[in-house]
């Protein structure tokens, strides 16, 4: 994915709206245990390519934002932990 050139920031306060467009874009964003996330596997993000480029114009720059995204991520239960078979994000709710 190209870098983003808005000169944009996101606000903290936009995660949930980034998170929310991201799923509706059709990728599987989740949390990579406590200090990473992707958006979804290439296959969901090679789909999605126009409206992931067209998320970032909107949103904008949110690499300083990497660790508010991911405890997002992680109340919502889309995470994983890193292993060596880590499984779906979607097996944290039959955990709860």
């Amino acid at each position: 994915m190209a870098k983003r050139e808005s000169g944009r920031l996101m606000l903290e306060s936009e995660i949930p709206a980034f998170v929310d467009a991201v799923i509706e874009a059709g990728c599987d964003i989740c949390a990579i245990g406590h200090d990473s996330y992707v958006l979804g596997d290439l296959e969901e993000m090679d789909a999605a390519a126009d409206e992931l480029a067209r998320i970032d114009e909107v949103f904008g720059d949110r690499d300083f934002l990497l660790l508010e995204i991911v405890a997002y991520l992680r109340s919502l239960g889309r995470y994983l932990e890193p292993g060596p078979s880590p499984g779906h994000w979607s097996d944290n709710k039959k955990a709860h």
